[in-house]
């Protein structure tokens, strides 16, 4: 029942309990809260009157006003010290409590920043009366104490499996769940009839002794204010440890850094070997918010090493060109989700964030459904994006073995009738764009949906509107006419008859196609400005 928290004043007071003065421990940087202590804390605390033990907000402590509970509240925070400094005889708690009893306000220098919210602790003769093991071994007995008014009432705990007297309620909350309350939140809770059973209340319902509700509580904290082991993407947060110091960490899926990416495949999908750490065993659990509770969503339990190679092949699997043909950046997991939503922020769902980094560290197939998602965007926008045509690539090669590694760019030999069609779709659209630069709305905007699911009945009219922009550019553009006209022979030559209709994975295809001709025509197109330069 001790913690970590920021505590911005103390009190000071000499060994027989004389006010020396109240001291500021914050500085200047505008968030820092204050010196870092670890210091006895109450539990779970709502709206009733509960004091904590020689530190707890100024309103408890001094007494100070902030409503017509303020009073009762510092009498149950004195009667809390009186009874620690009966039960442990140590001087300093008796200088504390000499000094509440003798307390009056109005003789006392009050800083204004001093505000009834914030948290103050005692400092008797330069030392913190909570660092006393006595006081340490009183605050742990007043919990043993309260389980053993309830001896009839033991359970086995539900994590270590001694027999116990469960807590309840569980003695913190966790805090820092995406959409959850500030204040922190229950994992274990039950705060209606109908989560009860067996005529177990609250927390009961999930039997856990004080100590190991205390530790996964802590535990889960400390993760979450850890960037190295917490990874946030939509209404989720991911955690993440090991039960060793192995110095991993998962920045590589929230801020992937290239060069780190390109040693993690080197290393592991190349066959390169690791050490002994591989074995370390590795865990995570995503957590979201419901309702007042924390819901837990997922659990992977693998090793390390298992995670580092399927996390290689996720980085593979995602690999290709920018829209300019270059070699692409990484993504971490949040814009390959993100991608799928027009606002993704308010529209993603837990189950995609879930499966996409389940592939990442479990390996295996990603499912159809993601498939579905991203081509239902891209008909809603009418068009591709990067992570959105990676996802696509990650969907339908992580079910083919030993593909993972093509597809990134432009290739020239594949004759599947979709990827053809994308291509020569892209193709059509910059013959556009050469023939009339300014127009606002290309076919693109207009037909790439239809184009995409069923090629047959839009690729005809396609084709007849392109001979005008030729005719165009052959009178005024004569080499870009021949090198759009050499593209498109290219791939009609190719192309016996126009689908009907696409299924999933062939709309998938097409999309590809389409992203692949286009960033290699713009990587044509630089390269040969490029080259112009130089001659000049």
């Amino acid at each position: 029942m001790y913690k970590s928290t920021a505590v911005p004043w103390v009190i000071d007071l000499d060994a027989t309990g004389q006010l020396l003065g109240l001291v500021r421990t914050t500085g200047e940087a505008k968030r820092d809260q204050g010196k870092l202590l670890t210091v006895p804390y109450p539990g779970t605390r709502t709206a009733g009157i509960k004091a904590n033990l020689l530190v707890d907000k100024a309103e408890y402590v001094l007494g100070l006003e902030r409503d017509n509970k303020s009073v009762s509240r510092h009498e149950a925070f004195l009667g809390l010290v009186r009874e620690c400094a009966e039960s442990t005889g140590e001087r300093d708690v008796q200088a504390v409590l000499h000094f509440l009893e003798t307390l009056d306000l109005t003789t006392v220098d009050l800083p204004a920043e001093l505000t009834p919210d914030l948290w103050i602790t005692f400092r008797v003769a330069g030392s913190f009366p909570t660092d006393l093991p006595s006081v340490q071994d009183y605050w742990a007995s007043r919990f043993k104490e309260a389980g053993a008014a309830k001896e009839q009432d033991k359970m086995n705990c539900i994590v270590c499996g001694a027999g116990c007297v469960p807590v309840s309620p569980h003695p913190g909350n966790i805090k820092g769940i995406p959409n959850g309350q500030t204040s922190g939140m229950a994992l274990i809770s039950a705060n209606s009839k109908a989560f009860e059973s067996y005529g177990l209340e609250r927390s009961v319902i999930a039997p856990t002794c004080g100590t190991c509700a205390e530790k996964y509580v802590i535990a889960a904290n400390t993760l979450i204010k850890d960037e190295h082991t917490h990874l946030r993407v939509g209404p989720l947060i991911y955690l993440f440890w090991t039960r060793e110091d192995t110095g991993f960490s998962v920045t590589l899926l929230s801020k992937p850094e290239p060069d780190d990416v390109k040693a993690l495949i080197e290393s592991a999908w190349k066959g390169r070997e690791y050490s002994a750490v591989d074995e370390t065993a590795f865990y995570a659990t995503a957590f979201s918010a419901s309702g007042a509770r924390v819901a837990v969503r997922d659990w992977l339990e693998t090793t390390l090493g298992s995670v580092r190679k399927n996390l290689a092949r996720w980085f593979v699997l995602q690999q290709i060109v920018d829209s300019w043909g270059g070699e692409g950046h990484p993504y971490g997991l949040y814009p390959l989700c993100a991608s799928l939503y027009r606002d993704a922020n308010r529209d993603m769902v837990p189950n995609v964030p879930k499966t996409v980094l389940r592939a990442a560290l479990h390996g295996g197939p990603l499912p159809m459904w993601l498939l579905y998602q991203a081509v239902r965007r891209n008909r809603a926008e009418q068009g591709v994006t990067r992570p959105r045509i990676a996802l696509i690539k990650m969907v339908l090669l992580s079910g083919v073995e030993g593909k993972e590694d093509t597809m990134k760019e432009l290739e020239i030999e594949n004759t599947n009738p979709a990827y053809l069609c994308g291509r020569l779709f892209a193709e059509l659209e910059a013959v556009q764009r050469a023939a009339m630069p300014n127009v606002n709305t290309t076919i693109a905007d207009r037909f790439f949906g239809t184009a995409s699911s069923a090629p047959a009945s839009v690729f005809g009219r396609l084709l007849r509107g392109a001979q005008n922009h030729l005719g165009k550019l052959r009178r005024e553009r004569p080499g870009t006419y021949h090198a759009l006209q050499q593209r498109l022979e290219e791939i009609q030559s190719k192309l016996s008859v126009f689908p009907t209709a696409l299924p999933l994975k062939d709309q998938g295809m097409f999309a590809l196609g389409y992203y692949h001709q286009r960033a290699s025509d713009r990587a044509g197109a630089k390269a040969a400005k490029d080259k112009t330069q130089v001659q000049e």
